[in-house]
């Protein structure tokens, strides 16, 4: 379980557990150690979540402005809600003209919709913290085709506190999580060599983890602080052909040892200035 800072692309929290621990357990000790880890200079508190992040304690924490071990005031939050027979219910009784064109591709139409008058009964709540706003989306394939399971219509939702934005804008920002957090998924697994454990002890295991997790926050830092802007958006991939991975030869010439490196003059200029940014001496 990660919790990324999506505007920084920084981890800020890990946790790694055994293949038999659901999903759904306990995803408020990340959370809240996430938001710990945040510097000073953060005034607002955003969270976005998907299905696994449906949890009581969780909600019960994000709603509470007077958390005590975690940032006080409020923290508005898009979770993505385990579908329930009565929620389905709800949601299939809306009428057609609250349904709004919400997203289209080649292959389906998509509409969300207020779900209006659904207060569930197991959802509790701090005392002044409000009902949570639900937000239906409903998923059709063009022209009346099935889905594979031989269904026509397919239902999802979200839930949050923010009840000023549109319902559309308060989807696209929810589902803005796909570019980040399945963005750092991919990254740990495909580039950073997360995806593969080392053995089979779980200590070991999360030590892995932890270092493909560190890696790629140095990488973030090098690309913030030191790098110019045009690589902000490399990946480590990129990076290891480009930079670390750079042909070179020692040489020793009057008592002096040279590096020869087979890069362009630009290149080379280019790292300097960012070794000049770093804070490290050019020379041992």
């Amino acid at each position: 379980m990660l919790a990324l800072w999506a505007e920084m692309n920084l981890v800020l929290a890990d946790e790694f557990r055994d293949g038999n621990v659901p999903v759904q357990m306990e995803p408020l000790r990340v959370a809240r150690r996430a938001f710990q880890a945040l510097p000073p200079t953060v005034t607002e508190y955003y969270f976005r979540g998907d299905s696994a992040c449906w949890e009581r304690e969780l909600l019960t924490w994000l709603q509470d402005e007077n958390r005590a071990d975690g940032p006080r005031g409020r923290i508005t939050f898009g979770i993505s809600v385990r579908m329930t027979a009565n929620l389905k219910k709800h949601m299939v009784r809306l009428s057609e003209w609250l349904w709004k064109p919400y997203r289209e591709d080649a292959d389906a139409v998509r509409e969300c919709a207020d779900v209006l008058n659904y207060w569930p009964e197991e959802e509790e709540r701090p005392e002044g913290a409000g009902p949570l706003r639900y937000v239906a989306i409903r998923v059709r394939k063009r022209q009346g085709q099935l889905f594979a399971d031989g269904s026509e219509v397919k239902y999802f939702a979200v839930a949050s506190n923010q009840w000023d934005w549109e319902t559309a804008r308060l989807l696209e920002w929810q589902r803005e999580k796909a570019g980040t957090i399945e963005a750092l998924h991919d990254v740990l697994k495909n580039e950073l060599a997360a995806g593969v454990m080392p053995c089979g002890r779980l200590g070991a295991n999360a030590a892995w983890l932890r270092l493909a997790v560190m890696t790629h926050n140095v990488l973030t830092a090098l690309k913030r602080l030191a790098l110019p802007e045009k690589w902000l958006t490399a990946r480590p991939k990129r990076l290891r052909f480009q930079i670390f991975c750079s042909p070179g030869k020692l040489v020793s010439h009057a008592r002096q040892t040279w590096l020869r490196v087979r890069r362009l003059r630009e290149q080379l200029a280019e790292w300097i200035e960012t070794l000049r940014w770093l804070p490290i001496p050019l020379r041992a």
